[in-house]
């Protein structure tokens, strides 16, 4: 899988798991924070996004907070944490 189709299908689902009418997936760049300054998402956001990435992909997040906190970083930790965990090679 090409590693911006896995990006572009993340960003896709940042944006209709939490409502961002205003954001499209050109807004989004891979390796800026999604907390914070970049998208400037919160504590509930990330719940509600680790939900929908578990729906889509049924990975799973520990709770230890630490290591989620390198995952939702930004856009590409995320893709590569969900390829890591679903045995994907990314191109």
């Amino acid at each position: 899988m090409k590693k911006e189709t896995l990006e572009q299908e993340i960003k896709e689902i940042i944006i209709s798991a939490l409502d961002l009418e205003d954001v499209t997936v050109a807004d989004i760049d891979s390796k800026a924070p999604l907390f914070n300054e970049g998208l400037g998402l919160d504590s509930i956001d990330a719940l509600e996004l680790g939900m929908a990435l578990k729906k889509k992909y049924d990975v799973s997040f520990k709770s230890d907070k630490e290591e989620n906190k390198e995952f939702f970083k930004s856009v590409e930790n995320l893709a590569k944490y969900i390829a890591e965990s679903k045995n994907i090679t990314l191109e």
